[in-house]
């Protein structure tokens, strides 16, 4: 059994945070410094646990709903060419932020304001976007968030208290003014303020449903790792709130999801959390936690 885990595991962390996974887990929880968040922050506990498999596909689904987010993807992003290396970038990104040293988050926040900086473009509408625009980067931003914590609350192994899931906004709110976000919400009442501000500009584009499709129907994947996918993704699909899910053309299927579906997921996130229990932190170093096996890098 031991065996199997550690190749389920070994496969499992490869594909999320690339060839070069473990030296960067090395790195990122046994290179001595002061962090951004301490151990006992709740941003830890969502960020490296299994649940940010299926917070990561919400938030691809509900961060398309917004034109100009999803115009700079389908333009810029390879997210149809290279998905992988997209995920395994962002896994790493969350990482380092989550759990490096001070220094290395502003390095990897600092490296993402230049690539927004170069990313500008206009839609099929002739509707320009800049990927450094702060309100652009405030929808990416609560569409993220939103989805983790949901994703966290049903699914996590230790779901966070009212307390928690405040402090939990407050701590990613640290990230997203760092990445150029102007006053980023910081407790659960400011998150859904925002997201409420931002529907009247979300619709579902031509790139969007497709995003939806490539997301749901055509992962690049082999067919041994299909019917996981698909667990992952109708869980993502069932955590979506209704006004998200009617314009990406996605259908609710009552009873299954609440059911089936449901179950399903806590059971394929118990098996990942399983798989992918990181090994244990170098001695003497400022290891993070188990977000180093989970959340990439």
């Amino acid at each position: 059994m031991d065996t199997v885990r550690e190749r389920l595991g070994r496969d499992l962390f490869t594909r999320v945070a690339g060839p070069g996974g473990a030296v960067n887990r090395a790195r990122i929880h046994g290179t001595p410094g002061p962090r951004w968040f301490g151990p006992e922050r709740p941003i830890r506990t969502v960020h490296g646990d299994a649940s940010m498999f299926i917070g990561g596909l919400r938030a691809l689904l509900l961060q398309s709903l917004h034109p100009l987010a999803m115009a700079a993807v389908a333009a810029h992003s390879g997210y149809r060419g290279d998905p992988w290396g997209r995920l395994q970038r962002t896994s790493t990104f969350l990482a380092v932020t989550t759990y490096g040293t001070a220094e290395d988050a502003q390095r990897a926040v600092d490296h993402v304001r230049e690539v927004h900086e170069r990313v500008r473009g206009t839609t099929s509408a002739g509707e320009p976007y800049h990927a450094a625009d702060p309100h652009l980067l405030g929808w990416v931003h609560v569409a993220e968030v939103d989805s983790f914590l949901a994703a966290h609350q049903r699914y996590g192994a230790h779901p966070l208290d009212a307390a928690g899931c405040d402090a939990y906004v407050a701590d990613t709110a640290r990230v997203a003014a760092a990445l150029g976000v102007v006053d980023p919400p910081r407790d659960m009442a400011a998150l859904a303020g925002r997201l409420a501000a931002y529907r009247p500009e979300l619709r579902a584009t031509r790139e969007a449903r497709e995003a939806a499709r490539f997301i749901l129907l055509h992962p690049p994947l082999p067919w041994i790792a299909r019917a996981p996918y698909a667990v992952l993704a109708a869980n993502a699909v069932a955590t979506l709130p209704p006004w998200a899910r009617r314009p990406l053309g996605v259908p609710r299927l009552p009873g299954v999801e609440e059911t089936v579906v449901r179950a399903s997921g806590h059971a394929l996130t118990r098996a990942i959390r399983w798989a992918m229990t990181p090994p244990p932190p170098p001695a003497g170093g400022a290891g993070g936690g188990a977000g180093a096996g989970r959340a990439g890098g």
